[in-house]
């Protein structure tokens, strides 16, 4: 039997929600661009990483270090185009 702490399922459903926030692009259904989007993937990662830090992985920390500053990016990038600046 598999024995899942609070900080198993805090990263499980953080790759929950950048799948869906993928499945949802792929579907049509948000758009790359879009706050929704950019916050799905930035608290997906953000939830994986806080797991890594309890089982602690180098290359899956890397890519979720460096997928949640480009939802960042992406965030602020989008703000930056409504306010037009």
């Amino acid at each position: 039997m598999i024995t899942m702490h609070w900080f198993d399922w805090t990263g499980l459903i953080g790759v929950l929600l950048v799948l869906l926030a993928y499945f949802l692009l792929q579907a049509g259904r948000v758009h790359g661009n879009a706050l929704t989007y950019q916050l799905m993937n930035a608290f997906g990662a953000f939830a994986v990483l806080i797991s890594l830090l309890y089982a602690f992985n180098l290359a899956a920390f890397v890519m979720e270090s460096l997928w949640l500053c480009v939802s960042i990016y992406g965030i602020a990038r989008a703000r930056r185009v409504r306010l037009g600046s």
